[in-house]
């Protein structure tokens, strides 16, 4: 039994799943060239948002003749418009296998009221992709950030498909190889694999995306920072940087430093060779300890960013509250930060593992994770 305290604390004890860890060589002086009390309007301002979207582009591949924008409201603002403005022309595949997609399930379903088939599956586990209709548009989450489970690839999705595919990749950008050409609509956010600011999400559209919101008009009204046309068609403007609302020119550049960043440690490349070192650290640690074991149950869809544990020891009475002791323990010490479990998931805890974060770091943490696990374990013997 370890009682002793470990030596070695993480530098960064930085672990959150969103907003997620800042670069590593992030400074308050990086920002310094925002152009603060200015228009987004105005030239600087829009040559900064427009050079936003052509990072992500370079960065990610996303291919030329694809639209991306800067929406409003994060990762949700941008999977809300899209469900918003494009669902409802033929019926859905609701897909969800963690609390996001279960949310989204919700908004189509009660909200919309559209014509949809729900697919769910447990936490730990993933809906069989092979298995939907995909001449329906499909609805799904590429990595779920709650499950700590993912896509394995896109092999699933049809190339001739007649629906599109709209993918909330929050926290799966940056991190995991996505196919562009088997995704009409992608959505993430800042502030989970680059570790930015929040507040601003990102739409990517495929040409196929962008037929559908010029050839069918909702049954619904849409709210002004959902609308994506004029006139039945596209507002070119929005994937350029004239963004539909007042952005944060901080929070901009912000980004610009962080996407500057991932081009220094190698780009996609090296942020997902980042984040699958952060994550197989502690995949080796689980496999080697009893008490504690991936919440995914096929490691096939382990995700590499955020990583979902749970504890399996048979003396544990309460595993709610034995992971919230374990994680308030880590915190008093200071050397692992806001890792308990999303609310809506099984008990356990969950370690962000994305390019932003240091694999010594990592391994730092787990011997700490070992020792508040059994101080956890003695204390609950004592008050038996």
């Amino acid at each position: 039994m370890t009682t002793t305290k470990p030596a070695s604390r993480p530098a960064n004890p930085r672990f959150s799943s969103g907003p997620c860890a800042k670069i590593p060589t992030f400074s308050l002086d990086l920002l310094s060239d925002a152009p603060l009390g200015r228009s987004h309007r105005a030239g600087i301002g829009k040559a900064k948002l427009k050079a936003a979207i052509e990072g992500t582009r370079e960065i990610l591949g996303i291919p030329a003749d694809y639209r991306i924008g800067i929406v409003p409201a994060s990762d949700t603002g941008a999977f809300e418009m899209a469900m918003w403005t494009m669902l409802g022309e033929r019926p859905a595949e609701m897909v969800a296998w963690e609390s996001f997609g279960a949310g989204w399930v919700t908004d189509a379903v009660k909200q919309l009221k559209i014509d949809a088939r729900v697919h769910e599956a447990p936490y730990g586990e993933i809906v069989d992709m092979a298995a939907l209709d995909y001449d329906r548009d499909v609805c799904f989450t590429w990595n779920g950030t709650t499950s700590g489970v993912r896509m394995p690839n896109g092999d699933a999705i049809p190339a001739d498909r007649k629906g599109l595919t709209m993918c909330d990749a929050t926290s799966a950008a940056f991190a995991q190889d996505m196919p562009w050409d088997k995704l009409d609509v992608t959505t993430f956010s800042w502030q989970k694999v680059l570790g930015g600011e929040a507040a601003h999400g990102m739409l990517v559209l495929s040409p196929r995306a962008v037929a559908r919101l010029e050839s069918y008009t909702p049954a619904w009204p849409l709210p002004k920072i959902f609308r994506l046309t004029s006139k039945g068609k596209l507002n070119e403007g929005i994937f350029v940087g004239e963004t539909i609302n007042t952005p944060s020119m901080l929070a901009v550049e912000d980004y610009l430093v962080a996407l500057d960043w991932a081009r220094s440690v190698g780009g996609l490349k090296g942020l997902m060779a980042r984040a699958d070192a952060n994550a197989a650290a502690i995949w080796d640690f689980c496999e080697t300890r009893p008490w504690i074991a991936n919440l995914a149950v096929d490691p096939a869809t382990r995700s590499n960013t955020s990583v979902c544990l749970k504890f399996t020891d048979d003396r544990i009475k309460d595993g709610a509250a034995f992971a919230k002791a374990v994680a308030k323990r880590l915190e008093a010490e200071g050397v692992a930060l806001d890792i308990g479990a999303y609310r809506d998931a099984p008990a356990g805890l969950r370690i962000w593992c994305g390019g932003t974060v240091e694999t010594a770091d990592v391994r730092a943490v787990l011997p700490w994770l070992e020792w508040a696990f059994e101080a956890e374990i003695a204390a609950q013997a004592q008050a038996a």
